[in-house]
């Protein structure tokens, strides 16, 4: 169940704890991810938060072994010091260290197939 009233996720996400560079122009934030899909991210709120809603981001998480994500995303919310960030577009070279990644985190991999899957439809 989630700890935010009225989210309504379709693909499973997971809690994990791993540096994240937040890009938008020439700002960059260093933050934290909360947790992560296929679809979505969330990070903790930098203190000096001025970025450009309407515009993309690009997100580099430090996914340790399996080498450094890059996703483009648009910011959906700004709530209880987190940001939450909806992926726009993850390259093929980033699908296979983000299953990877993710297939540790989450409790049902056969979900998690499914997820992949719907984001290979989407390319």
């Amino acid at each position: 169940m989630s700890e935010f009233p009225g989210e309504r996720r379709q693909f499973s996400r997971a809690k994990i704890d791993l540096p994240v560079e937040i890009h938008q122009g020439g700002s960059v934030w260093h933050q934290r991810l909360i947790d992560i899909s296929v679809a979505g991210i969330s990070t903790d709120q930098p203190d000096v938060w001025d970025a450009q809603y309407n515009e993309p981001f690009t997100l580099i998480i430090d996914a340790g072994r399996y080498g450094a994500l890059e996703l483009h995303a648009y910011l959906q919310h700004v709530e209880a010091q987190r940001l939450g960030f909806a992926v726009q577009h993850v390259d093929r070279n980033n699908v296979e260290p983000l299953r990877s990644l993710l297939s540790e985190h989450v409790s049902d991999p056969v979900a998690l197939e499914a997820d992949i899957e719907k984001l290979d439809r989407q390319e």
